[in-house]
């Protein structure tokens, strides 16, 4: 919904003014303990029983169902073992898998082999959580057997079509030993319409407008499968593979309409294809009064894109665009980490990782005659092998302070070397140090907060080393061989507190400070390209709000409430002000009701973000979207078996692209023109299956 000024005004103080109010109220109100949740050694420690009303299936279900507590989703591109831990351990232990993100591995370990969940801050467990206010330990019952989960959904969208998707998953123990298996097979399918709109600024004179049509296929299969022994404390062994194929198409019919100039039907097909393998393990065994841990870990990727765009006036092909990617990208790690928790009273953890990482890309752009002739068009950079040897050295040092307040130091030091081969030719030599502190303070009546302040070290994106066209909106991104990355200190205050009984309130307040900001800067050959910028600021904000709402007479009915903001400020290089980050949205919320009532329930979920605005060289591209709104209902027919019937977006939400075009580039401060899409997102109704046994 689109405000105007006053309103939004009005509306946004008068939103503020409600949450205060309701949040003073809240934490003013006592803190009993729930019958189901107690505190034990400063953690949150809910039984499964705490979940029995969720009908969960798996892990993932329980873990998205702890009050307060957000799952972070770390990016499987990340390079290295520290960097992508997350804020989910399974037994006291971090899963020694990159590719397979967090919750694909939570969503495949049955609900029924779930015996309690811990929430607590995370210097138990090791340098990679030191800093995280909130760490769920997910612990998982010894007894033997079988047990395992199905799960099949049918969707359908506007125009008709229907595809179903499908996973099953299990897990064996015997005596010391576990196995994992799962497999998930998906075939996404969507269809989406549309208006492009191009004026002339700044008269507003149509230029040109376009009636698209978008449909897109997305079949996904994986199977993966993990053994895990345990013999005790520091008697511990896993080992973990994972492969999968994914594909994506799409085609896309485009009714063009230019001022002055014959009508034609243009077409935009995709085609891509990703292979991804991964095989890592650990061990770990006792080592001068602690536990020595060995994690070697190694992941292949492999792509093939091809993206072919053609005009079509009159029904016949006059030339267009052609785009083919290839690469090929590569990880090789080991991890040796000692830890003891009780060195004359500081908790001790030293360590050392090696990783060697290659990409090996080739992008090739042509331009298509009328008969089908190919003209490779040169760009920056379109061919080039990226290599790093990268390793780093870290030591952590924790003790309580009193009985209510704890210390945590860290210090790490990472070193690389970097060297592209190919167009560009570039080598260079990195070395950091990065040291981090942390005071963890809780009180007896439920209180928790933390205090953490951090150096950091962005990594960079080898595919932004290497140059690549957008037939779809005619971008070309240029390649930078000599992008470095950014530093930051990071300063993350976090206060939460128990409500309601089993409800939990938590308030982050943060902010950044950055150097050599990652952004977008323009390069020799007239094109915009990832690059450094000079200091940044980011300022951060956030609260979730998790309440029960019995007490208000609403029987089984929970309120999830999450509020995001996140700004920041540059300076640009065209006009010389301050403006926000490139691609970044400063605002994000959610909203979640729902009632469960024994064998039935529903509920209600709403999102929504901000716009994003990517600044390039000679325009502004800004994205936006509506909220969307699902809505559910569910019926067991028993504890193990769930139907569920969701009917999505059901705002009919719009998503939408303006770009605003400047020339020769934004040192004008006047556009020339402008580009407005927008296409329509329809009601999804999905019905899912799932059934848990063992």
């Amino acid at each position: 919904m689109r405000w105007g000024v006053s309103k939004a005004s009005y509306a946004v103080v008068t939103a503020r003014l409600r949450f205060l109010a309701v949040t003073a109220a809240l934490l003013a109100m006592p803190a009993p303990a729930a019958a189901q949740v107690s505190r034990t050694q400063g953690q949150l420690v809910y039984p499964v029983s705490f979940f029995a009303t969720f009908s969960p299936a798996n892990a993932l279900e329980i873990v998205n169902r702890v009050p307060g507590f957000v799952l972070e989703k770390v990016e499987e591109d990340i390079r290295g073992f520290s960097q992508a831990a997350g804020n989910v351990v399974i037994n006291g232990q971090r899963p020694s898998s990159k590719s397979e993100t967090i919750d694909v591995i939570l969503a495949r370990i049955p609900a029924n082999r779930v015996l309690r969940v811990e929430v607590g801050s995370g210097e138990r467990f090791g340098s990679e959580y030191s800093t995280k206010a909130q760490v769920l330990n997910l612990i998982l019952s010894d007894a033997g057997g079988i047990a395992g989960t199905v799960e099949a959904s049918l969707k359908r969208d506007f125009s008709g079509r229907y595809f179903p998707a499908g996973s099953a998953s299990a897990l064996v123990k015997r005596g010391r030993s576990s196995f994992n298996v799962s497999a998930s097979l998906t075939n996404d399918q969507s269809a989406d319409g549309g208006t492009d709109t191009i004026t002339a600024l700044p008269g507003g004179a149509l230029r040109e407008s376009r009636v698209k049509l978008n449909r897109q296929k997305e079949p996904y299969a994986s199977v993966s499968g993990s053994w895990a022994f345990d013999d005790g404390t520091s008697r511990t062994a896993h080992l973990n593979g994972r492969y999968s194929r994914d594909w994506f198409y799409l085609d896309q019919s485009n009714a063009v309409t230019p001022v002055g100039a014959p009508a034609r039907n243009d077409i935009l097909t995709q085609r891509y294809h990703r292979r991804d393998f991964e095989i890592g393990g650990d061990v770990t065994r006792p080592l001068a009064g602690g536990g020595i841990k060995l994690i070697g870990l190694i992941t292949r990727r492999k792509r093939d894109n091809d993206d072919v765009a053609l005009f079509r006036p009159g029904g016949v092909v006059a030339g267009g665009s052609e785009q083919s990617l290839e690469d090929e990208k590569a990880e090789s790690l080991a991890r040796l980490v000692w830890n003891r928790a009780d060195l004359h009273g500081w908790s001790v953890e030293l360590g050392a990782e090696g990783v060697l990482n290659k990409l090996d890309s080739d992008v090739g752009l042509f331009d298509v005659a009328a008969d089908g002739t190919r003209s490779r068009i040169d760009l920056p950079i379109d061919q080039a092998v990226v290599r790093e040897k990268r390793g780093e050295l870290f030591v952590n040092a924790g003790r309580p302070l009193t009985g209510r307040l704890r210390l945590d130091l860290g210090l790490t030091y990472e070193t690389s070397r970097l060297t592209v081969r190919g167009d560009a030719r570039a080598d260079r030599s990195l070395s950091f140090l990065k040291p981090k502190a942390t005071l963890d303070w809780r009180s007896g009546g439920g209180w928790h907060a933390q205090l953490s302040l951090a150096r950091t070290v962005a990594q960079l994106q080898f595919e932004d080393f290497i140059s690549v066209a957008t037939l779809s909106s005619g971008q070309v991104e240029g390649g930078n061989a000599d992008l470095v990355p950014q530093r930051a200190w990071e300063l993350l205050a976090t206060v939460e507190r128990p409500i309601l009984g089993n409800g939990l309130i938590k308030i982050e307040l943060g902010h950044n400070r950055i150097s050599k900001l990652q952004d977008r800067i323009p390069t020799p050959e007239g094109f915009d390209a990832p690059g450094n910028l000079g200091s940044a600021r980011q300022w951060i904000a956030r609260a979730k709000l998790d309440a029960p709402l019995g007490r208000f007479g609403v029987k089984g009915g929970r309120l999830t409430l999450y509020g995001s903001y996140v700004g920041s400020s540059v300076t640009d290089p065209y006009t010389l002000r301050s403006r926000p980050f490139s691609e970044h949205r400063a605002f994000a919320y959610e909203a979640e009701f729902r009632q469960d009532l024994g064998r039935f329930a529903w509920g209600i979920e709403a999102e929504g973000v901000t716009h994003a605005t990517a600044f390039r060289r000679d325009e502004l591209d800004r994205f936006y979207e509506d909220p969307t709104v699902d809505i559910f209902a569910e019926y067991r027919p028993s504890a193990r078996t769930t139907l569920n019937l969701t009917l999505g977006n059901i705002l009919q939400a719009k998503i939408g692209r303006r770009r605003t075009f400047f020339t020769p580039d934004r040192t004008n401060p006047d556009p020339s023109g402008q580009e407005l899409r927008i296409r329509n997102r329809h009601i999804l109704p999905m019905v899912k299956f799932k059934h848990s046994f063992g």
